[in-house]
């Protein structure tokens, strides 16, 4: 029997943060993290770029 999905709530949304009452430290912190993300994603998309050829390798014989 398939989920019904109709009484589930929607996923929450993310947070938005007040940049402008934040402070240098504080902003220079949230950079950092931000930059670390994006690492992480840059390195996720490239795992599966590999993953894909890889696959594409062994169907496209």
């Amino acid at each position: 029997m398939p989920l019904d999905t109709d009484d589930l709530a929607p996923p929450p949304k993310p947070v938005r943060l007040d940049l402008e009452a934040m402070s240098v430290e504080a902003l220079t912190m949230r950079v950092g993290e931000l930059e670390a993300e994006i690492a992480t994603i840059r390195a996720l998309i490239d795992a599966k770029k590999k993953s894909r050829a890889a696959a594409d390798s062994i169907f496209s014989r």
